[in-house]
């Protein structure tokens, strides 16, 4: 199983905690419609312990694979299709470069998701997220994506499979064009951006300048009708 293709991918991320079972409904058909290629779910924080429920929810209304995104080891289910298993490169929290795995380990080996190592990498978006809160970490400077090309690098040498950079949710500034194309240049494996996308012009400038899969979020969350926008696009 892959989530990797020859084409430009969309992901939408689902926040169990900033969605209703009639607004992911709707959110389900909206991506169905606009032929999204996956979904992952998880957040920073669950506060209304429904990642289950979530994740049957999506299985239910589309054929579309769904992958956890994990805040954290206790975001673990069998009913998805695989995890994004995140070490936060970017930061110095040894929690969460190694820690967190450890716990989540023998959890994982019981179960039948498809594990992908994933360099999880916080770009500063001109405003403090959660994500950098709840990790205790300070992202990448924006103007220094050398920093983050090298970090990336190092990541790809320790054998991670996937390098995903994030401004993180209700970012203000979306990652820049320079970095993800300092990123790209610098690796060969697969590209992975989120965190301040607002529209389709910044997902078409993620994907020029280097961006295998976009990842939606918060723009969802404010107004489903957003995915009506991305079906026309050529990817």
């Amino acid at each position: 199983m892959k989530i990797v293709s020859d084409k430009k991918q969309i992901a939408v991320l689902i926040d169990p905690d900033k969605t209703d079972s009639n607004q992911l409904q709707k959110t389900i058909e909206a991506a169905n419609k606009a032929g999204v290629d996956f979904f992952l779910v998880g957040g920073s924080l669950l506060l209304k312990n429904n990642l289950e429920e979530t994740i049957l929810t999506l299985k239910k209304h589309t054929k579309k694979k769904v992958y956890l995104f994990p805040g954290n080891p206790s975001q673990i289910s069998n009913k998805a299709d695989g995890i994004l298993l995140l070490s936060l490169i970017s930061g110095r929290n040894a929690d969460l470069l190694i820690g967190n795995h450890v716990q989540a380990a023998p959890l994982l080996k019981q179960s039948k998701l498809h594990i992908i190592p994933t360099g999880y990498m916080l770009i500063d978006s001109g405003t403090p997220t959660t994500v950098s809160y709840i990790s205790n970490t300070q992202p990448i400077p924006a103007h220094k994506p050398e920093i983050a090309a090298c970090t990336a690098l190092a990541g790809e040498q320790l054998g991670l499979q996937f390098i995903y950079l994030e401004a993180g949710s209700g970012a203000q500034n979306a990652v820049s064009q320079e970095t993800i194309k300092a990123v790209r240049k610098m690796i060969k494996i697969p590209l992975i951006v989120g965190g301040g996308i607002r529209s389709a012009a910044q997902i078409e400038t993620a994907f020029k300048a280097g961006a295998d899969i976009v990842v939606i979020g918060t723009a969802i969350e404010n107004d489903v009708e957003f995915l009506n926008k991305i079906k026309s696009m050529d990817l």
